[in-house]
């Protein structure tokens, strides 16, 4: 059977994939994820995407021909990244910052071989409603938080958060659905 390789520890894109039917193999691949001077985060997503999966392709060589998805996620507010909360105090400074407001959240899927690379970037809007700060102890205190872009996961209990979300769910999540089928397409790629 057919198959790609995942540059990504995510379980939310593992999960993504199977969703979809894509067969897949884990690559861990070691990228700096620093944001460069000026970069803005459509930019920033694809560059990392396409690191990842340049990097999966690297580490592979030409001895497994099988493509490499890389991918990656950021949380935007007010044209400010937000990354993974640090510890607690930067978690609820993150859902406080969102509470009542609308943020972009923008995911870019790469696939490459050593021959070629694609990148799609998809972008959703999110508005989250006013939080109490109750309400972000307590989700910070259920552990979601911690690994995610932005201090949230909407396919958790921040859920109840989302007063309206306009764009991809997947993509919110990790890894954008769309976009991933209309790479595995253009790669001639029946998974």
């Amino acid at each position: 059977m057919p198959f790609i390789y995942l540059a990504s520890a995510s379980p939310r894109r593992r999960e993504l994939l199977q969703q979809i039917g894509v067969a897949y193999r884990l690559l861990r691949v070691a990228v700096d994820e620093t944001p460069r001077r000026e970069e803005g985060a459509y930019d920033y997503v694809a560059r990392l995407a396409q690191a990842k999966a340049q990097t999966g392709v690297q580490t592979l060589g030409r001895k497994k021909p099988a493509p490499v998805l890389g991918a990656d996620t950021s949380v935007v507010i007010q044209g400010t990244i937000l990354g993974k909360p640090r510890d607690r105090e930067e978690g609820l400074a993150m859902l406080t910052r969102l509470s009542g407001c609308e943020h972009q959240v923008f995911s870019a899927v790469a696939l490459a071989t050593p021959a070629q690379i694609a990148v799609k970037v998809q972008e959703s809007r999110v508005r989250f409603r006013e939080l109490t700060l109750a309400e972000c102890m307590a989700y910070w205190k259920t552990g979601e938080p911690c690994d995610k872009a932005g201090g949230y996961g909407i396919q958790g209990r921040a859920a109840a958060f989302i007063a309206e979300l306009r764009g991809s769910y997947s993509g919110v999540m990790g890894l954008p659905l769309f976009e991933t089928a209309e790479l595995l397409r253009e790669f001639h790629l029946n998974l």
